[in-house]
């Protein structure tokens, strides 16, 4: 058989599912005998020239990491969607929007002048920001445009598989290639278009935990208390998403006593993870029996207890929300920023 040809590519992201690739050691080397890579930015000195010469669909598969954040990422999405016959959200970014998802409560304007106007991280005493098109004596020097929204990779081509995780675990990552290469060498069917490639369970049934308090009177954060390794998280009041959050990652965060924050996303069944895990919080809280006598004050008391709400909830789903981002209320109505 001739040897297939994959990509990767980093949009708005931290690197770690380019590392995570890497992770599954010697397995890469079966991947190595039956593909060769067609564009890799980390790993390999490729242009982008080179895939616009490629004939279309000459990519077997594409993994694309990070979220749609500019103009670059969108315009690399887009060009791999046409060289690929599979194309894949790999990880949270690309699948949610992931943590850079949570510019959406700002906007472009903001960031750019708090960046370049506000902070002193660097002498800018002009106050000069970064342009699109800047003319030199050399030439046009140009930027990618930075969005006011962060998109999902779903935004802004059709994708064939969703991977999800920060990073997604080897196990996932050797499943899907396992299945690929099946596919290649024997002709093993592929799964159905649009599946996730993770569990269809949440992270509770996964998760060894014991379950028996149905209620808590406080929240902690998980430096403030001793956490018992033994019982649910939940029940020992520190906020952990697993109730809203696909299984699939072999619990690790919480193997390591600490909570889950969500990056698996939520399971089919959940339409928006944040709200979903808020219902959850709300239902073990000792206040059932009073709630409709509770003053202002006292739920006030009671919200205050989540730190940082948005990223607690939204950590790394926020584009893919049913809010999606902030808007701002001007005179004519309520218009995006």
């Amino acid at each position: 058989m001739d040897k297939i040809k994959i990509a990767m590519y980093w949009g708005a992201g931290c690197g770690g599912c380019d590392v995570a690739l890497l992770d599954i050691d010697e397995k890469i080397l079966g991947v190595a005998s039956i593909a060769d890579i067609a564009f890799w930015p980390l790993a390999v000195d490729a242009k982008l020239k080179d895939v616009e010469a490629m004939p279309d669909g000459a990519i077997t598969l594409t993994l694309y990491n990070g979220a749609v954040r500019n103009s670059e990422n969108e315009h690399v999405a887009k060009l791999l969607r046409k060289k690929s016959k599979l194309l894949v959200s790999f990880g949270s970014c690309a699948c949610f929007g992931g943590v850079p998802g949570l510019a959406n409560v700002t906007n472009r304007e903001e960031i750019m002048d708090y960046v370049y106007k506000q902070t002193f991280s660097s002498v800018n005493e002009e106050g000069t920001i970064p342009l699109h098109i800047a003319k030199m004596p050399e030439g046009n020097l140009e930027l990618p445009i930075l969005y006011d929204t962060v998109l999902m990779l779903e935004d802004v081509v059709d994708v064939d598989y969703f991977m999800p995780g920060c990073p997604p675990t080897v196990d996932q990552i050797n499943q899907f290639l396992g299945i690929v290469t099946n596919h290649l060498t024997t002709g093993s069917p592929l799964p159905p278009k649009g599946a996730v490639i993770a569990s269809d369970k949440t992270l509770c049934d996964e998760c060894g935990r014991k379950k028996q308090v149905k209620s808590i009177e406080r929240i902690y954060l998980p430096f403030e208390i001793d956490i018992d390794p033994t019982k649910c998280m939940l029940e020992q009041g520190v906020i952990c998403i697993g109730p809203a959050t696909r299984a699939g990652c072999g619990a690790k965060c919480l193997n390591g006593n600490q909570p889950c924050r969500g990056c698996m996303g939520p399971t089919a069944a959940v339409m928006d993870q944040g709200g979903s895990m808020l219902s959850a919080l709300a239902s073990i809280f000792k206040v059932s029996d009073r709630e409709s006598q509770l003053s202002e004050d006292e739920i006030l008391t009671l919200m205050s207890q989540v730190k940082d709400p948005l990223g607690t909830f939204y950590a790394f789903t926020m584009p893919k929300s049913i809010i999606k981002r902030k808007i701002k209320e001007r005179k004519k109505g309520a218009v995006k920023q």
